[in-house]
């Protein structure tokens, strides 16, 4: 495979076709790729020996550079798996372009902009759900593929009929958490979160999924300037709740957890958060391994089936470490190399067409997106930590079938 650089933008050789749109604006192309796009709408699935531009915009730089890195590294290792190591597609030569989101909309939706007036017709990537949800609408306006990362937000299942995903959304996770319960009709939960938009989030998503079968939600907020937090870990205590739900970010997350596990609360009821990163592992200190996570993935949850192997064999091989945004990237070359092989190597509907009801073996296991709103359904994981600090490391406790926490379909808007 080809790469190349020109300033901050980076070209590789690879199979998939990608680009976005321009906020508010659409671009029109009267340019050679724009006339080639003509030709293969009218013929198909277009002649061979064409190139597919795909645009990669994700975070290199910024507060969620380690997870853009992840995405990235998956994404090229998908591109090399999903090609067979070619970097052609149904003869088409596939030129990959990275832009750095920095994190921010802003810059997210300048780089798509660019790529879309260069005659690019589907990009990929994002790690945060504001950069996605920026995206997405620019993908129906300028009718290109979408295909986003990482990005969780439920927001992004349905928006239109040009853009996908290739992660998890919440709303799988808290069917994960509620899966723990056994079933979440009578049953008392507690959400302890920060007083924030980010936890005042969590509880309405809790409220609307485990509330919605029959549960009693309640929630304990602690203002986020916080640092005394036990006086938080005992009203979580005393509620008496079958289960915590911990939606927790920042630098006093050590503390959290500490205040809870000398409160006896993981104890008195089973604990639940989100496992992320490896970085994050030690946080948890001795609570740890009293607690239990759901997981979107880490290394091994797929249980070493053959596509998982390869990526983990292929990042490797590549100098990267794999983590938990990993199979995002990778998922999404897989993508977008059935749009391009199934589909077109130009005209986004056909690739749109051919995303849709396709069943796939992935990095996480069987998956499959739906037709009617986009949604990937995947199965989800159930894990423990074992050891403390450093030596902290995840273990498989359950897999929950992708049909057993498929969100609730949302069909997609035009």
């Amino acid at each position: 495979m080809r790469r190349r650089a020109t300033g901050t933008a980076h070209r590789r050789s690879l199979s998939a076709l990608a680009t976005l749109a321009a906020a508010g604006v659409l671009l029109t192309g009267c340019t050679a790729a724009g006339k080639a796009g003509e030709a293969d709408a009218a013929s198909g699935k277009g002649a061979k020996d064409q190139t597919v531009d795909v645009g990669l915009v994700y975070s290199r730089t910024g507060l969620l550079a380690a997870y853009g890195k992840q995405y990235r590294d998956g994404f090229m290792a998908g591109l090399d798996y999903a090609t067979k190591g070619t970097g052609k597609v149904a003869g088409h030569r596939i030129e990959v372009t990275e832009q750095d989101d920095a994190g921010d909309p802003g810059k997210a939706v300048a780089a798509a902009k660019n790529l879309i007036g260069k005659g690019f017709k589907v990009l990929a990537g994002t790690t945060d759900s504001g950069v996605a949800l920026q995206m997405a609408p620019l993908a129906a306006q300028n009718k290109v593929l979408y295909v986003s990362g990482p990005a969780a937000t439920d927001a992004v299942t349905g928006i239109n009929a040009y853009t996908f995903r290739s992660g998890r959304q919440s709303y799988q996770d808290i069917l994960t958490a509620g899966a723990m319960l056994g079933g979440a009709k009578g049953k008392k939960v507690t959400v302890l979160a920060q007083d924030s938009t980010f936890g005042q989030a969590n509880v309405a998503a809790v409220k609307a999924v485990l509330g919605g079968q029959g549960a009693k939600v309640g929630s304990v907020l602690a203002p986020p300037s916080a640092t005394d937090l036990t006086p938080f870990a005992r009203q979580v205590k005393a509620a008496g709740p079958d289960l915590v739900f911990v939606a927790w970010a920042g630098s006093t997350a050590p503390a959290l957890w500490t205040a809870l596990d000398q409160q006896g609360v993981p104890s008195a009821s089973k604990v639940v958060t989100g496992l992320a990163g490896t970085a994050s592992y030690p946080v948890f200190g001795a609570a740890g391994s009293k607690v239990s996570f759901l997981a979107h993935y880490f290394p091994g949850a797929g249980g070493g089936n053959a596509v998982e192997k390869a990526m983990l064999d292929s990042v490797a091989k590549a100098g990267g470490t794999p983590d938990l945004f990993t199979p995002d990237g990778f998922t999404a070359a897989q993508m977008i190399v059935h749009a391009v092989e199934e589909g077109s190597a130009t005209d986004p509907a056909a690739m749109a067409k051919a995303l849709e009801g396709w069943s796939f073996d992935g990095v996480k296991g069987k998956e499959q997106i739906r037709a009617e709103d986009h949604a990937l359904l995947q199965p989800m994981f159930v894990a423990k930590l074992t050891g403390k600090g450093a030596t902290a490391k995840p273990e498989l406790v359950t897999t929950e079938p992708m049909d057993k926490v498929a969100p609730p379909a949302k069909p997609a808007a035009g």
